[in-house]
């Protein structure tokens, strides 16, 4: 299970240093083959192969009054290895249709990951804390 957040940049080639703590069980799980796709609230998704393959069988298996969504997830995903220095290669195309340039929040997520653009995950995050408690977690104890 993935969880925390990491503050990362990615260099100018657009990879990413996957952080030491879950790069050694990415390479263990996943032999470090992962795939991003495209997220619906505008960040990326990282999953590692394993994960990738349940999602996708998933996703594959909805009906055709989700077609757009499959196109979106499975249209989208780009299959990527972390290298020798521990780094994975966002695809422009990737990082433009999440807003991504160069500073990145990385956050696990249980199963995968989701990497935001720093100052988008920042707004949204800030919005979320000012805005009402959903019902689910109103009953929830902290």
């Amino acid at each position: 299970m993935f969880q925390g957040a990491s503050s990362l940049s990615l260099d100018a080639k657009g990879r990413l240093s996957v952080p030491t703590r879950h790069r050694e069980v990415l390479i263990a799980t996943a032999s470090g083959q992962l795939t991003i796709t495209k997220h619906p609230h505008g960040c990326l998704m990282l999953f590692p192969q394993p994960e990738w393959e349940k999602f996708r069988e998933r996703i594959a298996a909805l009906p055709m009054s989700a077609q757009w969504w499959k196109r979106i997830f499975l249209g989208n995903a780009m299959d990527v290895e972390i290298d020798a220095t521990g780094r994975v290669l966002v695809s422009p195309e990737l990082r433009q249709a999440a807003g991504i340039s160069r500073d990145t929040v990385l956050l696990g997520m249980g199963n995968f990951f989701e990497l935001w653009d720093k100052a988008n995950y920042d707004a949204q995050e800030a919005r979320a804390m000012q805005g009402e408690m959903p019902d689910i977690l109103k009953d929830f104890s902290f």
